[in-house]
């Protein structure tokens, strides 16, 4: 079967690759794909700036159907749709895995990361991370669960009452997803992005987030002090992984606000304005991917129609057009890409 895989570490060095078609071992389920969603880390892996253990076949957002399942697998039979956890293997024994914290297991192999990916016909995911699709989940919100799973982990982090002021940083997927969920949650959200974010922008708009800002034109800084009598916003969700973003957060947040950072800097030591946190007593969460309890509430949001993952979808590609898929995101024309097997 044809794969989509990164070969060697550094910029590029992805190329389609002939793979045999895998087999389920114990507790394992073979997968069909169907879509496969392109994440801001596939960017990151093929520009080099983010290292996967190569060879491998990319991909860890994705949905499809049962093509056969392994010994002692009873939950799941062939035809089922479903999507699955990036989780492949963890050690089982050490206090995150006990606590159910999967994410942090220090031995942990992912899906599209160091164990082949979706960007294929057919992958393997073990029982244990395969989850059912709701009915009124199509296969394209399914390939949307794993970055929604990762934005309600980083939400489920912060404390956010009817009424809150949030201000989510970055119009990309995640932005949108996570703005969709901090409303789901009772808030009242502002999103912001650039010039050249303007579909995106435009797109929050039509999921009914209350306020779109691009701040290239606009003070955002008025409109949360206009929002709050000056105090500031309760919760700051950056999604856009770039340094002024952050800056800018921290300035937004009032005394003892909330500070969440869901989204990946290409480099990892970046300056940060820490006699902000200080002075302000603004609390400080890193979110790193997702675990087992983000996904069910994640596709029964998408179930109870409170997120609209498929509206973000503005590209179709085969895994063979990776090139055209490329420039679709970096020229900000797209805003979701997925690929089809």
């Amino acid at each position: 079967m044809k794969t989509l895989s990164k070969t060697e570490q550094g910029f590029g060095h992805l190329a389609i690759q002939e793979k045999p078609v895998p087999s389920p071992g114990k507790n394992e389920v073979k997968i069909e794909v169907k879509y496969a969603g392109i994440c801001g880390s596939d960017i990151h892996t093929y520009e080099g700036h983010y290292r996967v253990a190569v060879p491998v076949t990319l991909g860890h957002e994705f949905s499809g159907v049962v093509a056969e399942v392994g010994e002692e697998v009873t939950e799941f039979k062939p035809g089922d749709r479903v999507t699955s956890e990036t989780t492949f293997y963890i050690c089982g024994e050490c206090r995150y895995c006990q606590s159910e914290d999967y994410n942090l297991c220090t031995l942990r192999k992912g899906l599209g990361t160091q164990q082949d990916g979706a960007f294929a016909k057919y992958l393997i995911a073990r029982k244990d991370s395969v989850h059912l699709l709701p009915e009124r989940v199509d296969f394209k919100s399914g390939a949307m669960t794993e970055p929604l799973a990762c934005t309600y982990h980083a939400i489920a982090k912060t404390e956010i009452n009817q009424g809150d002021l949030i201000v989510v940083i970055g119009p990309g997927p995640i932005g949108l997803l996570a703005a969709q969920v901090a409303k789901a949650r009772g808030g009242k959200v502002i999103i912001t992005g650039l010039t050249n974010d303007k579909i995106r922008l435009n797109k929050a708009k039509e999921l009914g987030i209350d306020y779109a800002v691009n701040t290239q034109e606009e003070n955002v800084k008025d409109l949360v002090n206009q929002l709050t009598d000056g105090y500031g916003a309760d919760v700051v969700l950056e999604c856009s992984g770039a340094v002024p973003g952050a800056k800018q957060g921290l300035d937004l947040l009032h005394k003892k606000g909330q500070y969440a950072q869901v989204g990946l800097f290409a480099k990892s030591e970046i300056p940060f304005d820490l006699e902000k946190v200080i002075q302000k007593e603004i609390r400080v969460v890193g979110s790193r991917s997702q675990n087992s309890a983000d996904w069910e509430p994640s596709l029964a949001l998408m179930n109870e129609g409170k997120v609209n993952a498929k509206a973000l979808v503005t590209h179709e590609f085969s895994i063979t057009q990776w090139n055209e898929a490329y420039q679709a995101i970096k020229s900000g024309e797209a805003i979701k890409v997925l690929l089809r097997p």
